[in-house]
Formats: C-alpha cells, sequence, structure tokens
C-alpha cells in the first residue's frame, strides 16, 4: 500500500480482487469498505442499514468468508478477493442462492436480500449449518425488517445441497 497527497487529504492505493476483477484503488484511510463499494465504486447492491454492524445488509465475501462491511477500512484489505451481491452470479445464469430467493419470493421490500444471499454464501462455505435450526443460528446477524424469515429460511435450506455439491465439483 503506498500513500499519496491530494487535496482532500491523505490517500492510500489498494488492491483488491473485486467480483473477479483486480482492481487499483485510492481510498482515504478513513473509508470503510461500505462506503469505498457504494460511495466510489457504484455497487449499490450491498447496503448501508445501520451502519453499526448489527443488521448484516451491508454483508459481503472477503476471502470467501462473510464479513459486515460497515465494520471495516477498505485499506486493511489491500490484496483481498472481495465478492459483493453484483458479483454472484455468473454470465448465463443467476447463483443457486438468488435463484432459490426468486423460487421462494424470500423478500417483500428487498432491502436485505443482498446481505442475506451473500451471508447465506458465506454460511455454504462454512459447513457449519446442517439444520433449519443451525441456519438460523448462523444468520441471526442478518435481520429482516418484513419479516419474511420463513421464506428466507426455505430459500437457504434449498440452496445448501447444491452449493456443497457445486464444492466437490470443483
Amino acid at each position: 500500500m503506498s500513500e499519496h497527497s491530494s487535496a482532500a487529504g491523505q490517500t492510500c492505493t489498494i488492491s483488491l480482487e473485486l467480483n473477479g476483477e483486480r482492481r487499483e484503488l485510492q481510498v482515504q484511510p478513513w473509508t470503510t469498505l461500505l462506503d469505498l463499494l457504494r460511495d466510489q465504486l457504484g455497487l449499490t447492491g450491498t447496503k448501508k442499514g445501520c451502519d453499526h454492524g448489527q443488521c448484516g445488509a451491508c454483508t459481503v465475501l472477503l476471502d470467501g468468508r462473510r464479513i459486515n462491511s460497515c465494520l471495516t477500512l477498505a485499506v486493511m484489505h489491500d490484496g483481498a478477493r472481495l465478492t459483493t451481491i453484483e458479483g454472484l452470479a455468473s454470465t448465463v445464469a443467476l447463483h443457486p442462492l438468488q435463484a432459490a430467493f426468486v423460487k421462494h419470493d424470500a423478500f417483500q421490500c428487498g432491502y436485505c436480500t443482498p446481505g442475506q444471499i451473500c451471508s447465506a454464501a458465506g454460511l455454504a462455505a462454512e459447513h457449519r449449518a446442517s439444520s433449519r435450526d443451525e441456519i438460523r443460528e448462523h444468520m441471526s446477524g442478518n435481520l429482516c425488517r418484513c419479516g419474511a424469515y420463513p421464506n428466507i429460511l426455505a430459500a437457504i435450506e434449498e440452496a445448501l445441497p447444491v452449493l456443497r455439491g457445486q464444492e466437490g465439483a470443483q
């Protein structure tokens, strides 16, 4: 990470693999990962909910692990691999979680949906949830103010075996 002076103050150059593409970015040291995504890069799928890490609307995958992007500074992740909701689907098909969310109508207002889906993708990679109760527990950091929890749970339950099958095929 290198530093440069600018009229707005100090900036740092960081490198990220963002949704499969290597990016060199200038960021101010106090910029959160969430603000970098939304304000600087225009990736508005990741939502700013509480800005305190309590709702999960800002969940993204950092090196394959789910994190709240509002609680971390962008400069802390120089060289990291970052996946947002925009990077989950392929160019020809929805990600299995996205398809399951559509099938099960697992959203009402849709505000929490990107964070829910990214969190569920991280959950699948963790291999820690195999029952409805375990899914509920491990998704408890992602809140839905509309109350679409039964449909969210159904979508995740349907997609987990598919995702685990894809991991074995890789």
